[in-house]
């Protein structure tokens, strides 16, 4: 049976990668840091490596592994407007899903959005812009063969001498043909999320992803996650790292899928 992919060695090896880059800015506060990383069109480079691990999944009850590989990468339009770029790459495990057969490790669809967001905003922050998404799967039963294409929208709340920062995250990726490998698909993604910060970049937070599968039949369109976790901002040098771990129940979900996820990331910071 192959073995799983290793979380560990994507991020030993991006550490040494990001360590050899230009030092990031060192003057933000561990708390503004946070902030900064909490804020989805926030004005820096980052490079997020969130593992998920999704326990009891299939009929067999095996755990699946998901390695997102997040880079986020603004690109200033003018004084007012910046685009914010985010490609999310999956390198995906699964479990075996019948007795007797194996586990299958590969790379998912990429999906890549991009926001149009204001350069200089107040307490209230917004982006808005489209995602699409590319039949790169590397096994059938990782992704779809059909691209997809929707819209994507961001608004959050975060102000100076505030602990909190909150907001949501909506997308829906319709596909753009039916006739490949895994036929039309229609799929909508809601992630409200909340933070509260204390001093010296710790925080407690909650992020939950709620996605739906519109075309399944009733009682098993909704995957629906409940739960937090806590998070630090970490220095390697002077580079900020993101770092939190959580854990959710998920209360609503298909017919086999998984009912716990464990959610690590670490996100490397290039603040301009």
């Amino acid at each position: 049976m192959p073995a799983p992919l290793s979380a560990v060695t994507h991020l030993t090896l991006a550490a040494a990668l990001l360590a050899a880059l230009p030092a990031a800015h060192a003057e933000m506060s561990a708390e503004d840091l946070a902030k900064l990383a909490q804020n989805p069109v926030g004005n820096l480079i980052s490079v997020p490596f969130q593992d998920n691990i999704n326990l009891n999944t299939g009929p067999l009850k095996g755990t699946q592994n998901i390695l997102n590989i997040q880079p986020v990468i603004p690109v200033s339009v003018n004084d007012e407007w910046n685009v914010i770029t985010r490609t999310i790459i999956p390198v995906i495990s699964n479990p075996a899903f019948a007795p007797g057969e194996e586990r299958v490790n590969g790379v998912g669809d990429i999906q890549f959005t991009a926001f149009l967001s204001p350069a200089k905003p107040g307490a209230w922050i917004w982006g808005a812009g489209a995602i699409a998404q590319l039949p790169t799967n590397t096994n059938e039963s990782l992704g779809n063969r059909n691209w997809g294409l929707g819209p994507s929208v961001v608004v959050l709340h975060l102000e100076k001498g505030d602990p909190w920062v909150y907001g949501v995250l909506v997308n829906n990726v319709w596909s753009l043909s039916s006739d490949k490998q895994g036929g039309a698909f229609n799929n909508g993604l809601i992630q409200p999320f909340v933070n509260y910060n204390f001093p010296q970049g710790f925080y407690l937070t909650s992020a939950p992803i709620w996605t739906v599968n519109w075309k399944a039949d009733s009682g098993q369109q909704w995957t629906v996650p409940l739960g937090g976790g806590i998070g630090k901002i970490f220095h390697l040098g002077k580079l900020p790292v993101n770092t939190h771990l959580s854990a959710y129940y998920i209360v609503a979900r298909p017919d086999y899928a998984s009912n716990w996820q464990i959610r690590a990331q670490v996100q490397f910071m290039f603040p301009k």
